[in-house]
């Protein structure tokens, strides 16, 4: 099922442009974080407290058909605003590549979450660097394909 609302691009120009540029050409182009060569893919949320489609590049980390969002926010101290979203909304439409689909989403605990961040170090080291530079346990959302 779509998800429906108005969207309301990021404040943050960078995102902005990336998600505009991916959506254009249908993932061909803007599917890398930045300069880096990492893929990306685009995941559409509802805002917890606005309820406006909110877009963001998140690192594509993908195994067996389910994907991963790591709430880093880069290590900061607090969750990143998608974070909120996933929690009150969880529902998301993921775009890899041409690829859009709705997902559920829930929060990884335990050894499952253990694995799965093990898994997402692996695929994008950075991570790890992301946890070491704060106090808090990064959240890993898993994201299943809905029927």
């Amino acid at each position: 099922m779509a998800l429906e609302g108005t969207y309301e691009p990021s404040a943050q120009q960078w995102v902005r442009d990336q998600v505009a540029e991916f959506e254009a050409s249908e993932g061909a182009r803007a599917n890398t974080l930045r300069d880096t060569g990492d893929p990306i893919v685009v995941i559409t949320s509802v805002g917890a407290r606005s309820g406006k489609l909110r877009k963001n590049p998140v690192m594509r980390v993908e195994r067996d058909g389910t994907y991963v969002a790591i709430a880093s926010k880069g290590g900061a101290p607090d969750h990143p605003e998608w974070y909120h979203n996933f929690v009150a909304h969880p529902e998301v439409e993921l775009q890899d590549g041409a690829e859009k689909h709705t997902y559920a989403v829930r929060l990884a605990e335990g050894d499952e979450r253990e694995d799965w961040w093990d898994y997402a170090v692996e695929t994008w080291p950075t991570y790890g660097e992301y946890q070491r530079k704060t106090d808090r346990e990064i959240p890993v959302f898993l994201l299943e394909r809905a029927a």
